[in-house]
């Protein structure tokens, strides 16, 4: 017998994700950015230890050029295996402006600025660039500025001060050096900045990996000099170069945009205020420089600054992870 119709029952509509659901999904790809976060602050700090090693070998520009050569070699072998091939053209402006000013500028104004000063001072002075990203990023990608934010920037730069007052040594800083480091600091800024737009038309191995090649041709003009302090350097000085293009560089770099791609240049930028607590804690550990109780209380503070700046309120949290109108009516 056919059915009748009070028998026909239309079949059940598919289930919309659930506000718990989407919490579940924010909630993984936040923990997988903040992992990323911590494996790019962690390495960034070893390459303080790494540059004071290799820097008594190598000129400033002839490390930079060594360490971007290594870390371009080891991003081209996974960008082939990969292949994803090259960029679009979109993506190109932020990657030439991010891979002249951050790999290129920063990395040679860095090396310089740490050879004319002392680690404390140089710290204080780099420092100033996450406030400058902050800064920059308001003004030019319209990043947002909440209370926390603000306040786990303050307590982080106060903890970098508390550092930086506590490491520095007896001697005079050079004014050459303090101006190097500032620089430093504008093109770390600059380059994070101009990163952000790119990661929207490029995938992050790409915009890394590109980067860095932009920074290794414009470190180009100091290749004679790279030849000729391989060839007097201790084998030492070079492992430490080529540890800082694979790990510091290459794969650090790499987690960075990550990160970077899934939350605010503000945000990432008051993560790296972690790095001057990690260098104590590694200088400790590597060099057996103890720290005083002054040190340690500035490493608190950068830690606890960026603990507050990355934090978000549970409305924050909720609105974040609630499903959009959009993504309501495509999943019904």
């Amino acid at each position: 017998m056919p059915a009748t119709p009070s028998e026909i029952r239309e079949p059940p509509d598919p289930p919309s994700p659930s506000l718990w659901s989407m919490m579940n999904v924010s909630r993984r790809t936040q923990l997988l950015a903040t992992g990323a976060a911590t494996v790019t602050v962690v390495l960034w700090a070893s390459a303080f230890v790494s540059i004071r090693s290799a820097g008594a070998a190598y000129s400033p520009g002839a490390l930079a050029l060594g360490r971007l050569l290594s870390g371009a070699l080891v991003l081209g072998v996974f960008l082939l295996v990969r292949r994803e091939g090259l960029p679009p053209r979109s993506a190109w402006r932020g990657i030439a402006i991010s891979g002249v000013l951050w790999f290129g500028f920063y990395m040679v104004a860095l090396n310089w600025g740490e050879q004319q000063v002392d680690a404390g001072t140089a710290a204080l002075v780099v420092n100033v660039g996450p406030i400058l990203v902050a800064l920059l990023a308001a003004r030019l990608l319209g990043d947002t500025m909440p209370p926390r934010l603000l306040a786990g920037m303050a307590v982080s730069f106060a903890g970098a001060v508390t550092v930086g007052l506590s490491m520095s040594g007896g001697g005079g800083s050079s004014v050459l050096g303090v101006v190097l480091c500032l620089l430093a600091a504008v093109g770390y800024a600059g380059g994070v900045v101009a990163q952000k737009p790119a990661l929207g038309h490029a995938s992050v191995l790409q915009v890394t990996t590109f980067g860095c090649l932009v920074g290794a041709v414009a470190c180009l003009p100091f290749a004679g000099q790279l030849v000729a302090d391989a060839a007097d350097a201790p084998l030492s000085a070079t492992l430490n170069m080529v540890y800082l293009g694979v790990f510091p560089t290459a794969l650090a770099f790499t987690t960075w945009a990550y990160a970077l791609s899934r939350t605010t240049a503000s945000r990432m930028g008051a993560t790296t205020y972690a790095v001057p607590a990690l260098v104590v804690l590694m200088s400790w550990l590597a060099l057996g420089e103890v720290p005083g109780l002054l040190t340690l209380a500035g490493g608190a503070l950068c830690l606890a600054g960026v603990a507050v700046s990355r934090s978000r309120t549970r409305s924050a949290r909720v609105v974040a992870a609630a499903p959009q109108p959009e993504q309501t009516r495509e999943s019904a």
